[in-house]
């Protein structure tokens, strides 16, 4: 029932073209199994990515410094 749903758009699109639909519902099931895999990945990395961007800016509020901005001669 969980892949109905992408294989029902996949052969909805597929039909647009004048073809059978049986291509496309196997493209929507194929499609909605990635996401299923994909879209925690991606939701756990921009969590991560935000927390990590919040503390920067903190730390930059509380001391001035902010840690991204690296100023020796290395950087250039």
């Amino acid at each position: 029932m969980s892949n109905l749903f992408g294989a029902l758009i996949g052969a909805a699109i597929d039909r647009q073209d004048g073809d059978s639909g049986i291509k496309g519902a196997i493209v929507g099931t194929v499609a909605e199994g990635a996401i299923k895999v994909l879209a925690p990945i991606v939701v756990t990395y921009a969590l991560g990515w935000l927390v990590q961007y919040g503390i920067g800016k903190a730390w930059a509020g509380v001391t001035g410094h902010d840690p991204s901005k690296r100023t020796d001669a290395s950087a250039r």
